[in-house]
Protein backbone atom coordinates (compact mmCIF):
# COMPACT_ATOMS: atom_id res chain seq x y z
CA UNK A 1 0.00 0.00 0.00
CA UNK A 2 1.30 3.45 -0.90
CA UNK A 3 0.55 6.42 1.33
CA UNK A 4 0.52 9.96 -0.07
CA UNK A 5 1.12 13.20 1.80
CA UNK A 6 -2.03 14.88 3.15
CA UNK A 7 -4.23 11.93 2.24
CA UNK A 8 -4.18 12.91 -1.43
CA UNK A 9 -6.07 10.98 -4.15
CA UNK A 10 -5.98 10.83 -7.96
CA UNK A 11 -8.33 7.98 -8.89
CA UNK A 12 -6.93 5.33 -11.17
CA UNK A 13 -3.51 6.88 -11.71
CA UNK A 14 -0.67 4.42 -12.11
CA UNK A 15 2.84 5.21 -10.91
CA UNK A 16 5.93 3.20 -11.74
CA UNK A 17 8.47 2.26 -9.08
CA UNK A 18 11.45 0.02 -9.76
CA UNK A 19 9.97 -1.89 -12.71
CA UNK A 20 6.74 -2.63 -10.86
CA UNK A 21 3.35 -0.99 -11.26
CA UNK A 22 1.45 0.19 -8.25
CA UNK A 23 -1.49 2.48 -7.56
CA UNK A 24 -0.93 5.60 -5.53
CA UNK A 25 -3.96 7.62 -4.44
CA UNK A 26 -3.07 11.32 -4.39
CA UNK A 27 -4.79 14.68 -4.84
CA UNK A 28 -3.65 17.66 -6.79
CA UNK A 29 -5.25 20.79 -8.16
CA UNK A 30 -5.97 21.36 -11.82
CA UNK A 31 -6.29 25.17 -11.94
CA UNK A 32 -7.93 25.47 -15.38
CA UNK A 33 -8.58 23.60 -18.59
CA UNK A 34 -5.32 24.87 -20.11
CA UNK A 35 -3.28 22.98 -17.54
CA UNK A 36 -2.36 19.52 -18.67
CA UNK A 37 -0.59 18.67 -15.44
CA UNK A 38 -1.68 19.00 -11.83
CA UNK A 39 -0.25 21.97 -9.96
CA UNK A 40 1.14 20.42 -6.86
CA UNK A 41 4.52 20.15 -5.21
CA UNK A 42 6.17 16.75 -5.49
CA UNK A 43 4.48 14.20 -3.23
CA UNK A 44 6.37 12.00 -0.85
CA UNK A 45 5.16 8.43 -0.68
CA UNK A 46 6.11 5.58 1.57
CA UNK A 47 5.33 1.91 1.56
CA UNK A 48 5.64 -0.74 4.18
CA UNK A 49 8.28 -2.45 2.05
CA UNK A 50 10.36 0.69 1.31
CA UNK A 51 12.51 1.94 4.20
CA UNK A 52 12.84 5.48 2.75
CA UNK A 53 10.17 7.77 1.30
CA UNK A 54 10.16 8.28 -2.47
CA UNK A 55 9.26 11.46 -4.28
CA UNK A 56 6.67 11.41 -7.07
CA UNK A 57 6.60 14.43 -9.38
CA UNK A 58 2.96 15.02 -10.28
CA UNK A 59 3.91 17.20 -13.26
CA UNK A 60 4.72 13.95 -15.06
CA UNK A 61 1.02 13.07 -14.95
CA UNK A 62 -0.88 14.50 -17.92
CA UNK A 63 -4.60 15.11 -17.84
CA UNK A 64 -6.97 14.98 -20.80
CA UNK A 65 -9.03 18.16 -21.21
CA UNK A 66 -12.01 16.08 -22.33
CA UNK A 67 -12.30 14.78 -18.77
CA UNK A 68 -13.33 18.32 -17.79
CA UNK A 69 -15.60 19.24 -20.74
CA UNK A 70 -19.29 18.33 -20.68
CA UNK A 71 -21.81 18.90 -23.49
CA UNK A 72 -24.27 21.64 -22.62
CA UNK A 73 -27.11 23.58 -24.21
CA UNK A 74 -27.83 27.26 -24.62
CA UNK A 75 -30.17 29.38 -26.71
CA UNK A 76 -29.16 30.85 -30.07
CA UNK A 77 -29.30 34.33 -28.54
CA UNK A 78 -27.02 33.31 -25.65
CA UNK A 79 -24.61 31.65 -28.11
CA UNK A 80 -24.43 34.80 -30.27
CA UNK A 81 -23.95 37.01 -27.20
CA UNK A 82 -21.10 34.85 -25.90
CA UNK A 83 -19.57 34.64 -29.39
CA UNK A 84 -19.44 38.44 -29.57
CA UNK A 85 -18.13 38.76 -26.00
CA UNK A 86 -15.40 36.11 -25.97
CA UNK A 87 -12.05 37.40 -27.12
CA UNK A 88 -10.01 34.20 -27.35
CA UNK A 89 -10.32 32.36 -30.63
CA UNK A 90 -8.50 29.37 -32.06
CA UNK A 91 -9.06 28.76 -35.76
CA UNK A 92 -8.34 25.20 -36.92
CA UNK A 93 -8.23 24.41 -40.64
CA UNK A 94 -10.15 21.32 -41.71
CA UNK A 95 -7.67 18.59 -42.64
CA UNK A 96 -9.45 15.30 -43.29
CA UNK A 97 -9.94 12.58 -45.82
CA UNK A 98 -13.66 12.47 -45.02
CA UNK A 99 -15.89 13.62 -47.87
CA UNK A 100 -19.21 13.85 -46.03
CA UNK A 101 -20.00 17.00 -44.07
CA UNK A 102 -22.21 15.20 -41.52
CA UNK A 103 -19.53 12.56 -40.89
CA UNK A 104 -16.97 15.29 -40.23
CA UNK A 105 -19.34 17.08 -37.86
CA UNK A 106 -19.88 13.81 -35.98
CA UNK A 107 -16.09 13.44 -35.79
CA UNK A 108 -15.72 16.95 -34.31
CA UNK A 109 -18.51 16.28 -31.80
CA UNK A 110 -16.78 13.09 -30.64
CA UNK A 111 -13.32 14.70 -30.58
CA UNK A 112 -14.40 17.71 -28.51
CA UNK A 113 -17.18 16.24 -26.33
CA UNK A 114 -19.56 19.03 -27.34
CA UNK A 115 -23.28 19.32 -28.17
CA UNK A 116 -24.48 20.48 -31.57
CA UNK A 117 -26.91 23.38 -31.20
CA UNK A 118 -27.81 23.45 -34.89
CA UNK A 119 -31.02 21.47 -35.45
CA UNK A 120 -30.72 18.18 -37.35
CA UNK A 121 -33.19 19.46 -39.95
CA UNK A 122 -30.75 22.27 -40.84
CA UNK A 123 -27.90 19.78 -41.22
CA UNK A 124 -29.70 17.38 -43.58
CA UNK A 125 -29.38 17.28 -47.32
CA UNK A 126 -26.60 17.30 -49.85
CA UNK A 127 -25.98 21.01 -50.30
CA UNK A 128 -22.19 20.65 -50.38
CA UNK A 129 -21.70 22.89 -47.36
CA UNK A 130 -22.40 22.83 -43.63
CA UNK A 131 -22.41 25.40 -40.85
CA UNK A 132 -23.04 24.27 -37.29
CA UNK A 133 -22.64 25.70 -33.78
CA UNK A 134 -21.43 23.56 -30.87
CA UNK A 135 -21.39 24.27 -27.15
CA UNK A 136 -19.87 22.77 -24.02
CA UNK A 137 -19.04 23.89 -20.51
CA UNK A 138 -16.08 22.89 -18.39
CA UNK A 139 -16.39 21.74 -14.79
CA UNK A 140 -14.61 25.01 -13.94
CA UNK A 141 -17.53 27.00 -15.38
CA UNK A 142 -15.77 28.00 -18.62
CA UNK A 143 -17.93 28.13 -21.75
CA UNK A 144 -16.61 26.72 -25.01
CA UNK A 145 -18.16 27.76 -28.30
CA UNK A 146 -17.38 26.18 -31.65
CA UNK A 147 -18.46 27.10 -35.17
CA UNK A 148 -17.88 24.52 -37.88
CA UNK A 149 -17.98 25.89 -41.45
CA UNK A 150 -17.37 23.37 -44.23
CA UNK A 151 -17.77 23.10 -47.98
CA UNK A 152 -17.14 20.23 -50.34
CA UNK A 153 -14.85 21.20 -53.20
CA UNK A 154 -15.07 20.09 -56.83
CA UNK A 155 -12.65 17.27 -56.02
CA UNK A 156 -14.99 16.02 -53.25
CA UNK A 157 -12.66 17.00 -50.40
CA UNK A 158 -13.87 19.03 -47.46
CA UNK A 159 -12.41 22.46 -46.79
CA UNK A 160 -13.19 25.03 -44.15
CA UNK A 161 -12.49 25.99 -40.58
CA UNK A 162 -13.44 25.09 -37.03
CA UNK A 163 -13.43 28.24 -34.92
CA UNK A 164 -13.24 27.79 -31.15
CA UNK A 165 -14.02 30.68 -28.82
CA UNK A 166 -13.82 31.03 -25.08
CA UNK A 167 -13.51 33.70 -22.44
CA UNK A 168 -10.15 32.20 -21.44
CA UNK A 169 -7.23 31.35 -23.66
CA UNK A 170 -6.73 27.93 -22.11
CA UNK A 171 -9.91 26.25 -23.20
CA UNK A 172 -9.71 27.62 -26.76
CA UNK A 173 -6.13 26.45 -27.21
CA UNK A 174 -6.63 23.08 -25.52
CA UNK A 175 -9.70 22.19 -27.57
CA UNK A 176 -7.93 23.28 -30.75
CA UNK A 177 -4.91 21.13 -29.92
CA UNK A 178 -7.19 18.17 -29.21
CA UNK A 179 -9.03 18.63 -32.52
CA UNK A 180 -5.79 18.88 -34.50
CA UNK A 181 -4.59 15.61 -32.95
CA UNK A 182 -7.90 13.87 -33.68
CA UNK A 183 -7.93 15.07 -37.31
CA UNK A 184 -4.62 13.40 -38.09
CA UNK A 185 -6.08 9.90 -38.14
CA UNK A 186 -9.18 10.77 -40.19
Amino acid sequence: ELLADAGARIPGRMLRYRLAWCRCPATGAVPSTRSVAPSSPPSTITTHSMPHPSVVVLNDIHIDILDYIVPAACTDAAFRAMWAEFEWENKVAVATSLTDEAAYLDHVLAATNMRCLTPASARRGDAGFLAANLYARSVFGEDALVNVALERGADGRLAGFVRIRSKTQGIALSLGDKLILKQKGV
